[in-house]
């Protein structure tokens, strides 16, 4: 791919649904934490991993991780349950991946399901040579898609100042060791 010519095209969209992944597993007792409920770093991991390949359907491109929004943890899940992981792009920019994560933890014994956390994460797709690469528009179809959808740009503009505000931070923290 030596000319522009060869260089494929990005597509102008792409339904949410193109980037839908779910994963499901169950919660043994290596997963739990003091309280019998899921350890919330095995939440974040597979949280990751999971939006991570939503992101990448979407551009059909490497991806980082820019942040995690937000991880709200609803309700405990319990060894008794197994968890669904559902995820798909909910917003774009240029260059950045807006994903949204739906956790839902269904007891076993009961069938009973419920929202357990929601999250969102945003990404940015590089090329080969680790630059910031354009990525398609996303278009939401069901009512779910649409209200999560919806309030992305109130979400981009908080990411935006939460991030300026963590540089000014950083820029004020030592990075001496504290033995010294």
């Amino acid at each position: 791919m030596d000319k522009p010519s060869d260089i494929p095209a990005v597509p102008e969209y792409k339904y949410c649904r193109e980037s839908r992944v779910f994963k499901t597993g169950r919660v043994f007792p290596n997963d739990v934490n003091n309280h019998k409920t899921l350890f919330g770093g095995k939440l974040m991991s597979t949280l990751d991993e999971v939006a991570s390949i939503s992101a990448m359907r979407h551009c059909r491109k490497n991806v980082v991780t820019a942040s995690a929004d937000s991880v709200d943890f609803l309700s405990p899940i319990r060894p008794t349950d197994s968890v669904c992981f559902e995820s798909f792009v909910s917003s774009t920019g240029r260059t950045s991946i807006e994903v949204f994560v739906k956790i839902i933890a269904e007891n076993l014994y009961t069938g009973e399901r419920t929202v357990a956390a929601t999250a969102f994460l945003t990404f940015v797709a590089v090329d080969e040579n680790g630059i910031p690469a354009q990525v398609p528009k996303v278009l939401a179809e069901t009512d779910e898609e649409k209200l999560v959808s919806h309030s992305a740009d109130e979400r981009s503009e908080l990411r935006k100042l939460r991030r300026n505000s963590s540089k000014m931070l950083a820029a004020q923290l030592s990075t001496t060791k504290y033995w010294e």
